[in-house]
């Protein structure tokens, strides 16, 4: 399975394209759709390079998602896959929503455990908590 055209725009609509690398705020350079991986202070890239960048970067989140053997509709691979590229594979596994979705990827409950992932440090942000809406919104579209 591969991240649909929906998955890759809600993905780009969150992280944003920042053609000069940036300190994140986790203190961590990125540039691009987020893109960390070798990013350096004063470092230029174009859109093309981004997009580059973005579709490497899935390959790692989709193969995270993949590797738990979900049975998913196209929509909840792509909700999972872009919660995986932002909270990361270690967070999706040690997830409870990954263990609802294991057991039945319809859980309507599984909403609510997206939901939780809303807040860095301990303070809800109103940016995670429309992604989090986002991908929930995706996931259970029919």
């Amino acid at each position: 399975m591969k991240t649909s055209e929906a998955g890759l725009n809600l993905i780009k609509s969150f992280e944003g394209l920042k053609l000069e690398s940036y300190l994140c705020p986790a203190k961590v350079w990125t540039i691009g759709y987020g893109h960390t991986q070798g990013v350096k202070k004063g470092q230029i890239i174009s859109e093309k390079h981004a997009e580059s960048l973005l579709k490497g970067d899935l390959l790692i989140y989709e193969k995270a998602v993949l590797s738990h053997n979900l049975k998913l509709n196209q929509n909840q691979f792509d909700a999972l896959v872009s919660f995986t590229y932002n909270v990361g594979p270690g967070n999706l596994a040690k997830s409870t929503l990954l263990r609802k979705a294991k057991i039945n990827p319809d859980d309507s409950t599984i909403r609510d455990e997206f939901m939780k992932w809303d807040k860095a440090k301990g303070k809800t942000l109103a940016g995670l908590t429309r992604r989090r809406k986002a991908e929930a919104d995706l996931y259970f579209k029919v």
